[in-house]
């Protein structure tokens, strides 16, 4: 089996500031790790590797720096690592991230071996729009299964896989033909803490580095700015609220006369609301 991890390196959300005069994201000193929601992905990739047999190819799309994402990934067990590097790439959306990648991940096909799983994390936590895993599989023309909770089950001789599928309404119990596209809930998992003998791998790895050219991708007008007709307008710091958080005392006080208390407090700061409420039947 062989199974492709697509991760990105990606600023600590937790030390980013944002410059109070050009609204933009100050990265000077910002230190980067994996996408979290990513790691997911790769250990769940691991366990069925561990599992099953096969391959673990991850691949990233980014900078040349993006190899320090590559090399942590090998220390966790990966069997190989691509980069997919071009200054052609640079200013890329959701779309024309998920046209490079669909490419690359093909050229891996051909090099390493046909994926029977495509896995990546629900989402960054620099963009948090969850759209380049389905938009992946639209390109590849994968079966999608997105927010998955859990591998229930898999069959490499039926080429089927059974997978949780989390839902606004509760748990999907979903079946599917392999080879497909997962996307990883968090919490899912807990990333492996590397051996000895895999960090010793990763140091000295060979990372295979493709450019555009290399990826055979030859319509470079989808790729970096060209490509992606999405323009971020204006990145701000919310302000903070200058009407402080009220505080209801609970001494000696019944559920009852709490509720109401609470019931009267929220429809003085929002009599909007008590009209509304009313109009609708409510109490």
């Amino acid at each position: 089996m062989h199974i492709v991890v697509c991760i990105k390196q990606v600023p600590d959300s937790a030390q980013i500031r944002v410059h109070p005069v050009t609204n933009t994201i100050m990265r000077q000193g910002v230190p980067t790790i994996i996408n979290p929601y990513d790691l997911f992905a790769l250990e769940e990739a691991l366990r069925l590797r561990d599992a099953h047999g096969g391959e673990v190819t991850v691949l990233t799309m980014g900078p040349p720096m993006a190899e320090d994402a590559l090399r942590k990934a090998l220390t966790y067990g990966a069997d190989r690592a691509v980069l997919l590097t071009d200054r052609y790439f640079a200013g890329s959306d959701t779309l024309a991230t998920s046209f490079a990648l669909s490419q690359a991940i093909a050229k891996v096909g051909e090099t390493f071996g046909t994926p029977d799983i495509v896995f990546t994390g629900k989402q960054t936590i620099d963009g948090d729009t969850a759209q380049v895993g389905p938009g992946i599989a639209k390109r590849l023309d994968l079966l999608q299964l997105t927010y998955v909770a859990k591998i229930a089950s898999i069959d490499l001789d039926a080429h089927e896989i059974t997978v949780e599928r989390r839902s606004e309404g509760g748990m999907q119990m979903l079946k599917s033909r392999l080879p497909c596209l997962i996307t990883m809930l968090e919490g899912t998992n807990e990333i492996r803490r590397g051996s000895l003998d895999d960090a010793l791998r990763a140091a000295h790895s060979q990372i295979v580095k493709w450019s555009a050219a290399d990826a055979g991708i030859t319509d470079l007008t989808k790729c970096g700015l060209r490509g992606s007709p999405t323009v971020v307008k204006r990145v701000f710091a919310p302000t903070s609220r200058a009407e402080k958080a009220a505080q209801i005392d609970t001494t000696d006080k019944s559920l009852r006369d709490l509720a109401d208390e609470l019931i009267a407090a929220i429809f003085t700061r929002q009599p909007a609301l008590e009209q509304e409420l009313a109009v609708d039947g409510g109490p």
